[in-house]
């Protein structure tokens, strides 16, 4: 998905326990991953439409229409075209003027996707993205897989972290933010941070990655980052996505309230 990944574990077979978790991590990519010319969601993107679609890629849109409709559509894993517009302008120097903006929202819109375990199916000009929801969703895979051995104590990174237990002497896992609030202990729990410049489309750090699906721009909220912990991995990947589209503190803290055992670690302001 584009992000390294790592697992700390403290096992005699280590090396074997790890070797299955890449090989899950592979798997998962060739159905995910935007950067995988033959993945089902890169057929998908091309055709506009995928028979018999991977368990996978339907239990990850679900989850992505959740936090939709939960976020009132911040969260939006059909922004693909304007992510594509804003990445090939940036390429050449220069930013999407207005009309390219309108014309590249007019290809997006969660309610114009159809997925059920036939089929997927995208109007006209559509794409999609996991790359706000990706990587968490691998991890909570990766976890499943070594509960399912009976494994514990085990943390796993992929970009966004997921904690199976504690350490090995019962500590929680700590886990150093990069700015605001200095750490987050981790047991039997998940943690997403989101920065508006993170990642940015221009040289200079002007243009984040994180676009507004109404006006088809980065994001000019107040925060500077946001960290969220939950129970899985994805929530906590789309939701700290979701959250740094909030303009204000109550309207952040509505979000995290609508889902159970959500919690707002760190809200790093401007």
């Amino acid at each position: 998905m584009g992000a390294r990944a790592s697992i700390r574990i403290d096992h005699p077979q280590a090396a074997a326990i790890t070797a299955r978790c890449l090989a899950e991590i592979e798997r998962l990519e060739s159905i995910l991953s935007l950067y995988r010319p033959d993945s089902a969601l890169m057929q998908l993107n091309r055709t506009g439409r995928l028979n018999a679609p991977p368990f996978e890629l339907l239990d990850c849109l679900s989850l992505a229409g959740t936090v939709y409709r939960a976020s009132g559509g911040k969260f939006d894993v059909t922004m693909q075209p304007l992510w594509a517009l804003w990445a090939e302008a940036a390429a050449v120097g220069r930013r999407p003027d207005a009309a390219e903006r309108v014309a590249a929202l007019s290809r997006t819109g969660w309610a114009r996707v159809e997925a059920s375990a036939d089929r997927i199916s995208l109007a006209s000009g559509m794409a999609l993205t996991l790359n706000g929801i990706g990587q968490g969703y691998i991890a909570d895979r990766v976890a499943a897989l070594l509960e399912a051995e009976g494994l514990k104590d085990i943390l796993i990174d992929t970009g966004e972290l997921r904690a199976l237990g504690t350490q090995p002497d019962g500590r929680d896992w700590p886990v150093r933010l990069a700015e605001g609030r200095a750490e987050v202990a981790l047991n039997q729990r998940a943690l997403a941070t989101s920065a508006l410049l993170g990642t940015c489309f221009d040289a200079a750090g002007r243009d984040g990655h994180i676009l507004d699906p109404q006006t088809g721009a980065p994001t000019s909220g107040p925060w500077r980052q946001i960290s969220i912990s939950a129970p899985s991995a994805a929530l906590a990947d789309a939701l700290s996505t979701a959250a740094c589209l909030t303009t204000d503190k109550a309207e952040l803290d509505a979000l995290i309230a609508g889902f159970p055992a959500v919690l707002l670690e760190d809200a790093y302001a401007t």
